[in-house]
């Protein structure tokens, strides 16, 4: 086995698919933030707000007051850098610290790719991306390799692949295969779209779309992997995430899925993209042909390797924490996060907080409104780590009014794919006896039904 393993670490691979992966991963990061700028969103959800929900454990990472700007402007311009390959390796490493940094500073805005970006970009540092039709190649002649060690693109399909395979896995449950939900709620509300409006209305369309939805994300890895399958594969993702950028308001995230599967595809059709390109701007590809190969110096290798083996360990056991938790995980969403369970819930929720003074029993409720948006406050109510946060901040509020001896209840319904809204939070207990960590929430109260699946 070590023999084996050894042989196939040695193994070698033009570097163009990095490149080109490098390039279009660049690309399509400042393109994503020069959207979140112009759409405005960066005063609405991370400079208006009067408050914020932090991550476990990452209470320190705020937004920035009208600096935050600044910092996605860092993270734009190193995204560039990052296509470019240039000052690749400080480029990269801005980039994951500003992206990860935006993603942490509000738990609110949380979504899967965001985390897959951040994830991506880590892995990305340990890559030698900038070997071969970049400008650090370009000007330095002693930079420029034509092969690179076979790993460090199998390392991007094989991220790819657990991403796929696990969104897939998350979908094998009663919900979403036998009562097509959340598609049952969502795909009608879609009846404004040219030849599609009417089919959106037909319940075996929303069973179609659930079942398809499975198997493709169950089997597009190995599709992609295997050279017969391949251009069909690769159509299918075109396919799949095009329909699902028209049905759904996911931003870029379709387009950087199409653009990374590209990864699976031979060196030779990474050399034609960039044939082309060098074209448009008269680039000299020639000179990146130099026919060496790139190879780890021992010291390199042995921090790389063991670094990159945790990261696939923990992406690979990550997403199975839930397991470790008591009650259905849609209901308690205890292990939910950061582990591919992509649009898999419908969840809506009300949420009266209480204010009680312990000793008089004098009591007041809080108009939400006063502290939240209404983006957070419609995730606040459904998901219990947001509303044992807001529970602490109130009474933290309070106190600074004057208020003593502070209790703080929550009366709390919240409605799960298509059923019945029913009690979430129990109301006779003070909040304020708990401290959020990543104990099982015992004030949660039971779903009171059962879905079946992984």
């Amino acid at each position: 086995m070590s023999f084996s393993i050894q042989h196939y670490l040695n193994k070698n691979t033009e570097a163009a698919p990095l490149a080109v992966f490098r390039l279009f991963f660049g690309i399509m990061m400042f393109a994503s933030i020069l959207r979140f700028w112009l759409n405005g969103w960066i005063e609405k959800l991370y400079i208006a707000p009067k408050f914020f929900f932090s991550y476990y454990g990452f209470e320190w990472v705020k937004p920035l007051g009208n600096y935050t700007y600044l910092l996605f402007l860092v993270c734009g311009i190193s995204a560039l850098l990052v296509a470019a390959g240039y000052k690749y390796r400080l480029a990269i490493i801005t980039f994951f610290l500003s992206f990860t940094y935006i993603e942490l500073m509000d738990k609110t805005t949380y979504l899967n790719h965001y985390y897959f970006i951040s994830i991506l970009s880590f892995l990305m540092i340990f890559l030698p991306a900038n070997r071969y039709f970049s400008v650090d190649a370009a000007r330095k002649p002693e930079l420029r390799f034509q092969y690179i060690p076979r790993w460090c693109v199998d390392s991007i399909k094989l991220l790819l692949g657990i991403v796929y395979f696990y969104a897939g896995l998350a979908k094998i449950n009663s919900d979403w295969l036998f009562r097509a939900m959340p598609l049952k709620i969502w795909l009608p509300s879609k009846y404004d779209l040219p030849f599609l409006g009417d089919l959106m209305q037909q319940e075996w369309v929303h069973y179609a779309f659930s079942w398809s939805g499975m198997l493709y994300d169950l089997f597009i890895p190995f599709l992609l992997l295997w050279k017969r399958t391949r251009l069909f594969a690769f159509l299918m993702v075109i396919v799949f995430h095009v329909l699902t950028r028209v049905l759904f308001p996911i931003g870029m995230f379709p387009y950087i899925m199409i653009v990374s599967a590209l990864i699976f595809f031979d060196p030779s059709v990474h050399r034609r993209i960039l044939a082309f390109i060098s074209r448009i701007f008269r680039i000299g590809m020639a000179k990146f042909d130099t026919g060496r190969k790139y190879i780890f110096s021992a010291t390199r290798r042995q921090i790389i390797l063991p670094v990159i083996s945790v990261f696939f360990l923990v992406q690979l056991l990550f997403p199975w924490r839930y397991l470790l938790y008591p009650g259905e995980l849609f209901w308690t969403e205890e292990g939910f996060r950061f582990s591919w369970r992509v649009m898999l819930m419908e969840k809506a929720g009300y949420a009266q907080f209480k204010i009680v003074d312990g000793k008089t029993g004098r009591r007041f409720y809080v108009d939400n409104s006063d502290f939240l948006t209404p983006f957070q406050e419609k995730q606040m109510a459904f998901q219990p780590d947001f509303i044992l946060q807001y529970a602490h901040f109130l009474a933290e509020h309070f106190r600074k009014d004057g208020h003593e001896n502070i209790e703080v209840y929550v009366e709390n319904y919240v409605a799960l794919n298509g059923r019945k809204s029913r009690p979430y939070i129990d109301p006779e207990v003070n909040l304020l006896n708990f401290a959020d960590s990543f104990k099982h929430k015992t004030f949660i109260l039971p779903f009171e039904d059962e879905i079946k699946g992984l």
